[in-house]
């Protein structure tokens, strides 16, 4: 039986038929994924403008696939926190604060540059599991399904950016 607006509001369950207390929790931890993601995303912004040398033309294209993509997993992530009842954070001072990924300053090449995609790919992920573990205890099928799958995709886009770093 689905839970109405007016019984959630009596009940400890929010509008989508989830505790409040744990749908808090979830909502903190993907508050605090979308703070990576912000900072990864600035991060390929720069690394796509300010790239130069003899791969420039094919990481060039590579870069605004990945950030194109990031993109539209902030905004997935976003929703699902608005979607528990939640604000998604959108300053860039608490991002700084939540962030697991460093704001890179300087490009230094295309090898760091990779390597840190790599790196913060494998961050992202990490948090990624942590959602999913929580996810699942709280029986949140939502966040499970839409996590399981950014996963899936970060896994892959992890892989070939090491495959290119196996030249």
């Amino acid at each position: 039986m689905e839970t109405t607006i007016l019984e959630a509001k009596q009940t400890n369950l929010n509008t989508i038929g989830l505790d409040k207390k744990h749908a808090k929790e979830l909502a903190k931890k993907l508050n605090v994924l979308l703070a990576n993601y912000s900072v990864f995303y600035q991060n390929v912004r720069g690394y796509h403008w300010n790239l130069k040398g003899e791969n420039f033309f094919e990481l060039h294209v590579k870069f605004e696939e990945l950030y194109s993509h990031l993109y539209k997993k902030i905004d997935v992530i976003a929703e699902r926190i608005a979607t528990l009842g939640f604000i998604a954070n959108h300053n860039f001072s608490v991002y700084h604060l939540e962030s697991r990924i460093i704001e890179q300053t300087d490009v230094e090449g295309d090898i760091s540059a990779a390597e840190d995609i790599v790196e913060s790919l494998y961050k992202v992920i990490a948090i990624e599991r942590e959602i999913l573990s929580f996810a699942t205890e709280m029986k949140d099928a939502g966040t499970y399904q839409l996590i399981g799958d950014v996963i899936k995709a970060e896994e892959k886009i992890a892989w070939m950016y090491r495959a290119y770093l196996a030249k």
